[in-house]
């Protein structure tokens, strides 16, 4: 846990990874993050990796450090608590985070009649209001048709809900720059954060909006190759599959010393006419030619004998791993990493649990927080944010409208 937003309070209505992983950047760094659901959980609740009791890692992991309230939203008096505790006074408060429809209970409209300088991050899938996913966004800007190997024209869907982790980040961002804003000016806003703006801005951030329209055509899948410098898988005599990647001259001259091919690059250079260490790209253009000669340098040798040459001449590589394989046998990412503790959770499992990915060097890190249990805060909550008596929550029990830990 990092202290820089002690103080600050912001509330989450949103389920699955960009709302809520947005809402946990902010806990991370020290904000109060109040979480509602319906009574029972969301639709995210128990979505996979599950724990053998069927409890969802997946919401544990995104829900760290939060502090859960159950209300049901299915009646209008759950929503008009819903709608309280977004809205509650408080300088350092006022905070909210949805990927609940424009329109409707959370409709910016409604949360501003109430509390005029709301500031309400909500992550869409269009920015027209059109449903979308990360998997279904990524199918539109073309991304699967990219990747893959060039003699297979099926799609390939990555792995990664790139668009939901950066809109987390992009959110989080900018919902505090609002807030620093509102700070001198009073004014609260909406601000409408979709996957589809986030993925094709992201494309065209990186050029590739402009190559496309530049050259008229789409660019062709290369497999596992690094597209526009010298990068791919290669195999050692012992079978273990590296990712060995020279995109400066630097790691580029590492590369062929390592390997032992600084006589046959020079041969192909002179009969190029060219020199690889100037322009990555050459070594793109000319990958056809230049790995033959890394695949019988690197096959040849033992995993081991090349990791030391590696490591000497500042090569730039990682093995091909598992992630089981990555926890047990690379102590820099899991085992010996700071921003890491073991901490038991409400699924009944300990596990390795990070804080903020940032380091503070000279600083001692808290251990990770655990997920709440569902309904773990709400009378706490009612209380504080919402000065609600005990007599009014139990009332409030008592009707169904709020429940407490769910067993």
């Amino acid at each position: 846990m990092v202290s820089f937003l002690n103080g600050l309070r912001v509330v989450e209505g949103a389920s699955f990874i960009a709302g809520p992983s947005c809402g946990l950047h902010l806990a991370q760094m020290g904000a109060e993050v109040i979480r509602f659901d319906q009574i029972g959980g969301g639709p995210d609740f128990h979505r996979w990796p599950r724990a053998q009791n069927g409890a969802s890692f997946y919401w544990e992991g995104l829900n760290k450090g939060k502090k859960s309230v159950a209300i049901d939203l299915s009646r209008p008096e759950g929503r008009e608590l819903a709608v309280a505790i977004a809205t509650a006074p408080g300088e350092n408060a006022g905070l909210f985070i949805t990927n609940f429809p424009v329109k409707g209970f959370l409709a910016y409209d409604h949360l501003a009649a109430i509390r005029k300088d709301i500031i309400c991050l909500r992550v869409m899938g269009w920015a027209d209001g059109t449903q979308a996913v990360d998997y279904t966004i990524n199918c539109a800007v073309g991304l699967p048709m990219m990747t893959g190997h060039p003699d297979d024209p099926r799609p390939v869907n990555h792995v990664l809900p790139a668009w939901d982790l950066l809109a987390g980040a992009h959110g989080a961002f900018a919902l505090l720059a609002a807030e620093r804003e509102r700070r001198t000016s009073g004014i609260g806003r909406e601000l409408q954060l979709s996957l589809s703006d986030l993925a094709a801005a992201t494309l065209a951030n990186m050029g590739q909006v402009a190559e496309v329209t530049a050259q008229g055509a789409d660019r062709p899948r290369s497999g596992n190759d690094l597209f526009g410098a010298f990068g791919r898988d290669f195999v050692t005599q012992d079978g273990v599959c590296f990712m060995i990647v020279a995109i400066t001259a630097r790691q580029w001259q590492g590369l062929i010393e390592a390997c032992g091919l600084v006589d046959a690059i020079a041969t192909l250079e002179r009969e190029l006419g060219i020199t690889f260490a100037k322009d990555e790209g050459l070594r793109f253009i000319h990958r056809a030619r230049l790995i033959p000669l890394f695949e019988a340098a690197i096959a040849v040798r033992d995993a081991a004998e090349l990791e030391k040459a590696f490591e000497a001449r500042g090569v730039c590589w990682s093995r091909y791993r598992t992630l089981s394989e990555a926890i047990a046998s690379e102590p820099r990412l899991f085992a010996q990493n700071p921003i890491f503790s073991s901490v038991s959770h409400p699924s009944g499992a300990s596990y390795l649990t990070p804080g903020a990915a940032v380091r503070l060097p000279g600083e001692p890190r808290s251990p990770g927080a655990t997920a709440p249990r569902l309904g773990q805060h709400t009378d706490e909550v009612l209380a504080s944010v919402l000065n609600l008596s005990s007599a009014e929550i139990g009332r409030l029990h008592d009707q169904s409208l709020i429940a407490g830990i769910t067993p």
